[in-house]
């Protein structure tokens, strides 16, 4: 399973067991969101992949929202 924890106006893809997978970020050149894995030679499970799949769907379709930070 993969955890999706909003960090500014990105969320960090993170593994049940809290190793971080990458990041998921708005691309405005393309107008999608985007994965980035993290640094390493992280491999993605079949069940990851899809889970990170999904959320970035869901996010270009609007069903999810990367929520802004308040610094303040």
């Amino acid at each position: 399973m993969v955890l999706f924890w909003p960090i500014q106006q990105e969320l960090d893809c993170i593994t049940d067991g809290g190793e971080i997978l990458g990041k998921i970020r708005f691309d405005a050149t393309s107008d999608k969101h985007i994965f980035t894995p993290a640094d390493g030679a992280i491999v993605l499970s079949a069940e990851d992949k899809a889970g990170i799949e999904a959320r970035l769907a869901g996010l270009d379709a609007g069903q999810f929202s990367i929520p802004m930070q308040d610094d303040d």
